[in-house]
């Protein structure tokens, strides 16, 4: 069994991965890590979860030179949440040479990507939109740039970045390294190789058909009526374990988990139309096992490394198998056993037989008991139910407030000013303690004036009315 003492690596290097308890490389890094320390090009395909940011990180922490601070080593990759996650991995890593990295992504203010920047940062991360808007602003340079990855390059070229890639790539220097990882390699992927590569080593550590894997594939066939049901019985019987499920759309998936929350499950929502911020957030307390179900379209399905996933459910097919390979594998990574379920309405049989068939995979369809009574479960009081219970309660202990005497709509107040109906709002009547005192205050002060003026005459009137 090789190991990373194999490779030809700096102490400091050795000593993070120490750090980390890594000891055992695996199948990837072993083919990449001797390629790319010396020198070439590299195509790596090999599926979801089997080490490829250390397999490509290693080499280029290696490879930049820790005295020039400008930008030698770019990862592109199709996802801010990917973004994030590799830029946490690079960071620890580089830290034991004190490299610097910066981290270019969307949903994010511009002013600290751009500080890292101007501070030299020497290995930046980002996805291929914000890379580009930097290079057009000038605030990035690759006129230096030594190593260039592409991670999970299919995902990315789906997404429509191939224009962006390429303007990317054109922009740096012909003499650089370039590394592209995927699980999957489709046609497109195949021709941004053979343009921008220069012999790179290939390596394919795809399972055969008919190998064993570590995720075991279920597909149920659900009458379209019941599949919420049918979904309700799968999280049950998970006995709080995590859960991943995929929706088609984002209108979809927050659907779903109102409806899941109604139920009484603690869920959480990950799609495109939320902010940075608050994607942030539910990823961070569905790791932590503060939100043991997330819901999610296919932005989850782009390399996240959430170890533990106990379960991925597609609630509904995604558009291509190439999709449906990545959902997949955001559980059994890392070699560990997971589990991945499929609800299949009848309209969904034929897509799912050319699906399997273009994975080269046979999952017999099976049949899910499913309770048919309608599922009961306790409601939660409403936080305005219960804001009016305690309200009521409060006005009972109370003394009863004598109604105060309706007042004629022409009358006059005492100062001279008249009354206009329709000023006061409805939900205002009650006005506060300081309110009252000030106009206690002006109504004296009215009437110790009116005490003091000498009686009405015609030259009092006419200066009155100028």
């Amino acid at each position: 069994m090789p190991s990373f003492n194999d490779f030809p690596l700096l102490p400091a290097t050795r000593e993070v991965l120490a750090n980390m308890e890594i000891t055992e490389p695996t199948p990837i890094q072993v083919e990449a890590i001797p390629a790319l320390l010396a020198g070439n090009d590299f195509v790596g395909q090999s599926v979801t979860g089997s080490g490829k940011t250390l397999a490509y990180g290693i080499p280029l922490v290696e490879r930049v030179a820790r005295d020039k601070r400008v930008t030698q080593a770019l990862v592109l990759v199709p996802t801010r949440e990917l973004a994030i996650q590799v830029s946490a991995a690079l960071s620890e890593l580089a830290s034991s040479r004190r490299l610097t990295t910066a981290l270019l992504v969307g949903g994010r203010p511009y002013g600290n990507q751009l500080s890292a920047l101007r501070y030299g940062a020497q290995i930046v991360v980002g996805t291929p939109g914000r890379v580009k808007d930097h290079l057009d602003r000038g605030s990035l340079v690759l006129s230096q740039l030594r190593v260039c990855v592409l991670d999970e390059a299919d995902q990315m070229l789906d997404s429509g970045f191939a224009p962006v890639i390429e303007e990317i790539l054109e922009s740096a220097p012909d003499t650089r390294q370039t590394a592209l990882f995927s699980a999957t390699i489709p046609d497109w992927v195949a021709t941004l190789e053979k343009k921008f590569l220069k012999n790179p080593v290939k390596v394919d550590l795809t399972p055969a058909l008919g190998s064993q894997s570590t995720i075991e594939q279920i597909a149920y066939q659900v009458p379209q009526e019941h599949k919420i049901a049918a979904l309700c019985t799968l999280l049950n019987c998970s006995e709080g374990e995590s859960s991943l499920i995929f929706g088609r759309t984002k209108y979809g998936v927050e659907k779903l988990g109102k409806q899941l929350s109604g139920l009484g499950f603690t869920v959480g929502t990950l799609h495109g139309n939320k902010s940075q911020r608050a994607r942030e957030e539910v990823l961070s307390a569905f790791r932590r096992g503060q939100v043991q179900t997330l819901l999610a379209t296919n932005v989850a399905a782009r390399g996240l490394d959430i170890k533990g996933i106990y379960q991925v459910i597609n609630y509904e097919l995604p558009e291509s198998s190439e999709l449906f390979t990545h959902r997949v594998g955001r559980t059994g990574r890392m070699g560990q056993q997971g589990k991945a379920i499929t609800l299949l309405a009848p309209a969904d049989l034929p897509k799912w037989r050319r699906m399997t068939h273009s994975l080269g995979q046979a999952v017999a369809l099976q049949r899910l008991p499913i309770d048919e009574k309608p599922i009961v479960t306790i409601p939660r009081a409403r936080p305005e139910a219960a804001a009016r219970r305690e309200l009521k309660q409060n006005d009972q202990q109370r003394p009863a407030r004598q109604p105060e005497p309706e007042r004629p709509y022409s009358t006059r107040a005492r100062d001279g000013n008249r009354r206009v109906a329709g000023k006061q709002q409805p939900g205002f009547a009650r006005t506060s303690a300081t309110r009252k005192a000030h106009s206690f205050a002006a109504t004296e002060s009215s009437r110790r004036t009116a005490r003091r003026k000498p009686g009405a005459t015609p030259s009092g009137r006419t200066r009155r009315a100028n």
